[in-house]
């Protein structure tokens, strides 16, 4: 190696996963002026040390390029964390306690708000407004559950709402109700809105403030960047004033919220917002269209119907959000100019109608030539004709692969209302894979943890890390270690427009890096899923550290 200047940061004597074709494994990395300097032995690396060097030791612990989050809520985790928070709460009685203790200890609090409860914990998925009238009758309670696609409400609530027997569901909602008709105390989709619409807005200083938590929190797992699947004008506003003040270190690109079901009109919307370009490491680049909703209360948009308890076809093939129509031609639109599509489709006509939407657009405006990057999050269930379409039209494939297990949630909310053929659809990662597609990965935070170690042991093995005697989950779609490596880093990269900066360990890449505390490839160091990141840069900067690899 020919003699070059001093390095700033010095990483030696590990496992370098570069996820670079052209030199896959290292032991070493060198980093000078927020950039990868060099990349090689040990021996080699040691050369570049300098008297201000800061010389790492990482005694067989793995480099990785830094994580990248696909399709995440971090505004939405931060505001929660600053409420009540159910996520980790284990339970009808665990939530209830934590209700009343928040309650009791925000006497000032003129609604009491909250998420992360989840459906499997209640009869039919759908809590009810006598639990919440008993610990808060008084003030309103509004409470959105873990996947975001559903509210707990209290009688309160839904006397402020003015939502009694005699009001219609709205369009791509569902009001769930007593046999009088009666609501019962969980709103479905859109039809929250008519609560959420009450509650007073969120002040600038709580996005500031939610947005600096996620991003602590996501750096402490080794994330480097993300995509935040729904921006809307405050949000925006919120990472724009961070990102001038130098305060967002994380690289975020921005998906700006479509409204579900509304006209061709918003398209001229949104792109006046991203008019206004990128300020520091946020780049509002991204439009995010929902397609559907979820199966497990069925909105979720299916191409056959439901099955009912008793495995008949029901008349319910779910709901789509959008007029398939208006969905081609705000496509189409949008892929003229360069702007990329997040879309969430959950169930199999969602993803089609997704699909041919991106047809449309590729009819008439041209391939995908690198501008546009369209993707679709979630991808529960793929009619297997359709796995084709994903190479052939440039769409990556975004993955939340902690879904892909086995648990209450699927076993008792999810494959008896679909039966056993189209169980087998769902998540098929490795069927894609082998059809091409690119593949993303991505958590959707807050509806599950972004844990990236958790993420790839799922995608691994098939298994829930908190599960692990269990049975895998159609274990003919797993993932090799490097491919979900590969997933979220350089995968994650090209969907968030910096894979010609970052997603893998290249010299001239900027250093954003994460250090785990193990060999991630030896089998022997313990499951995938209990590995921690022990430091995370940004172009050479320490974002995160922990104090124990410090000493």
């Amino acid at each position: 190696m020919a003699l070059e200047p001093a390095a700033e940061i010095v990483l030696v004597g590990g496992i370098v996963h570069t996820v670079d074709p052209h030199r896959p494994r290292a032991e070493a990395v060198a980093i000078r002026e927020g950039r990868i300097a060099a990349v090689g032995t040990s021996r080699e690396i040691r050369a570049l040390v300098g008297p201000r060097t800061r010389l790492i030791e990482l005694r067989g612990r793995t480099v990785l390029p830094g994580f990248q989050d696909c399709h995440l809520h971090p505004t939405h985790y931060g505001t929660y964390r600053q409420q009540v928070y159910l996520h980790d709460k284990g339970g009808r009685a665990a939530y209830l306690e934590a209700i009343a203790e928040y309650a009791a200890a925000h006497p000032e609090a003129s609604w009491i708000l909250g998420a992360g409860w989840y459906m499997d914990q209640f009869p039919g998925g759908t809590p009810r407004r006598d639990d919440l009238d008993r610990i808060v009758p008084d003030r309103p309670v509004y409470l959105v559950n873990r996947d975001v696609h559903g509210a707990w409400v209290n009688s309160r609530a839904l006397e402020l709402a003015g939502i009694t027997a005699a009001t219609p569901d709205p369009p791509g909602g569902r009001i769930e109700r007593d046999p009088d008709g009666t609501p019962s105390g969980t709103l479905h989709e859109w039809a929250r809105f008519l609560v959420e619409r009450l509650i007073p807005p969120i002040t600038p200083d709580i996005l500031e403030g939610a947005i600096r938590i996620a991003q602590d929190h996501l750096h402490s797992l080794g994330i480097t960047a993300w995509q935040d699947a729904w921006v809307e004008p405050d949000d925006e506003a919120a990472y724009r004033a961070l990102a001038a003040r130098g305060e967002l270190t994380g690289r975020v690109r921005g998906a700006l919220w479509w409204r579900p079901g509304g006209d061709e009109s918003q398209v001229d919307e949104l792109l006046a917002r991203r008019a206004a370009g990128p300020v520091g490491r946020f780049d509002p680049g991204t439009v995010k269209i929902m397609v559907d909703g979820v199966l497990e209360n069925y909105t979720g948009s299916l191409l056959e119907p439901y099955l009912d308890r008793d495995g008949r076809p029901t008349d319910n093939r779910g709901t789509s959000f959008n007029d398939p129509t208006v969905l081609r031609r705000a496509v189409t639109r949008l892929d003229a100019v360069g702007v990329q599509v997040h879309f969430h489709a959950i169930g199999d006509r969602a993803c089609r109608e997704a699909l041919d939407a991106v047809e449309a657009a590729r009819v008439a405006n041209g391939p995908e030539d690198g501008r546009r990057r369209h993707h679709i999050a979630h991808l529960q269930l793929i009619h297997p004709s359709d796995l084709p379409r994903f190479a052939a039209l440039g769409v990556t494939a975004s993955m939340q692969p902690l879904w892909a297990c086995y648990d209450s949630q699927m076993t008792e909310l999810t494959i008896p209302f679909l039966g056993s053929e189209r169980t087998r659809w769902q998540y098929p990662y490795r069927s894609l894979l082998d059809a091409g597609a690119r593949l993303a990965g991505g958590s959707d935070l807050p509806v599950s943890t972004a844990n990236v170690f958790e993420e790839i042991e799922v995608a691994v093995n098939r298994v829930a890390p908190w599960d692990r005697a269990a049975a895998p989950f159609l274990p003919d779609q797993r993932l090799t270690l490097d491919q979900a490596i590969a997933a979220f880093t350089i995968g994650s990269a090209w969907v968030n427009h910096l894979d010609d900066r970052t997603g893998t360990i290249t010299p001239g890449k900027l250093a954003d890096l994460v250090v785990v505390d193990r060999d991630l490839f030896d089998r022997g160091a313990g499951p995938i899923g209990d590995a921690r990141a022990v430091l995370t840069l940004v172009e050479g900067e320490v974002v995160f550290e922990d104090p124990a690899f410090g000493a």
